[in-house]
């Protein structure tokens, strides 16, 4: 009996042991691949960071690497000037929440009701909404452009002022776009809130209804609570891409002071900069335009990091959930 208890005794130890190997390796190569990952993100900022603090003559000394010998903070200073940066800045803070806000109301009545109602040819109208994913927006510039710089409704705004109304200077395009459900984006948010909706029991709609609550008490304070992650989510979506938006940018804010416009053309102002500064034309070298063009992109990102440090447990939590449904 002894023999055969100590037996089983050392069979469990060696399978302790064998566990306890195979899960050491497996946090070792799960370590191994989060460092891979996490290095392959945060090395090009660590060295966009590094230049963005050097002199000029440090960016072409070979003998360093990452830490600038000459700290200064004056490129930030060019940088700010060539982008027109509180006022670009704001104008894009103040354009992204908007167009954000709207998408969402937008998306989310639209996406409850894939979910929850039948109304001829739905099937047609959600293969028009996963269009929305598939298809480019620049495939519909040209009908755009047509379609807001002379738009009208119905002929009203003809017959009443003789000629229809150019929207491409202002924000209009951007709602009614957004609250159309045709603007950036607008397709995956809808997917994502329809295939959450569908997810939740309808017997939870059927006992507000029980209950005496309305259609839209049942929307408004029974399901909208529960989606708050996924309607989070897709704000944060529909922020961050319109925040480094270009193309509705140029279609219809030409008049805005846009910080993703100012970016993009900030090689053919430097020239120009550096020669009103100095007194003279001055080519400006491609080290030096790199340096500027990454200050560029530290500043627009800073917002953004800032953004998912304060809502990543929401967003987290909106993955889990939607992983779980499925």
């Amino acid at each position: 009996m002894k023999t055969k208890s100590a037996q089983v005794h050392n069979r469990n130890t060696a399978y302790t042991r064998k566990q306890k190997v195979k899960k050491i390796c497996i946090s070792l190569v799960r370590g191994l691949l989060l460092f891979g990952l996490c290095f392959m993100i945060i090395q090009p900022m660590l060295i966009r960071l590094s230049t963005s603090f050097m002199v000029e003559s440090d960016l072409y000394d070979s003998t360093i690497v990452l830490v600038p010998r000459h700290v200064t903070l004056d490129n930030y200073r060019i940088v700010a000037e060539l982008t027109d940066f509180p006022r670009s800045m704001f104008n894009t803070f103040w354009t992204s929440l908007l167009v954000s806000v709207c998408q969402v109301i937008a998306c989310t009545l639209v996406g409850y009701g894939f979910a929850r109602y039948d109304f001829p040819l739905k099937k047609f109208w959600f293969a028009c909404v996963v269009l929305l994913i598939i298809v480019p927006p620049q495939t519909i510039q040209t009908a755009l452009y047509m379609q807001f710089a002379a738009f009208d409704i119905f002929g009203i705004f003809k017959s009443l002022t003789g000629n229809p109304v150019n929207l491409r200077t202002s924000v209009l395009p951007y709602v009614l776009m957004s609250l159309t459900c045709m603007g950036l984006k607008d397709g995956l948010y809808i997917y994502m809130l329809r295939q959450y909706f569908r997810g939740i029991p309808k017997s939870l709609e059927e006992a507000a209804y029980v209950d005496g609550c309305s259609t839209l008490q049942t929307f408004a304070q029974i399901m909208l609570p529960d989606a708050v992650p996924t309607i989070a989510s897709c704000f944060l979506f529909s922020f961050v891409w319109q925040w480094t938006d270009l193309f509705y940018t140029r279609n219809f804010l030409s008049s805005y002071s846009i910080y993703s416009v100012q970016l993009s053309s900030i090689v053919s102002r430097m020239s120009r900069y550096f020669a009103r500064s100095l007194g003279e034309t001055v080519i400006v070298p491609n080290g030096r335009q790199q340096q500027l063009i990454s200050i560029g992109v530290l500043i627009c990102c800073i917002p953004l990091i800032i953004l998912y440090c304060f809502t990543q447990r929401t967003f987290v939590e909106s993955i889990a959930m939607s992983g779980s449904k499925e």
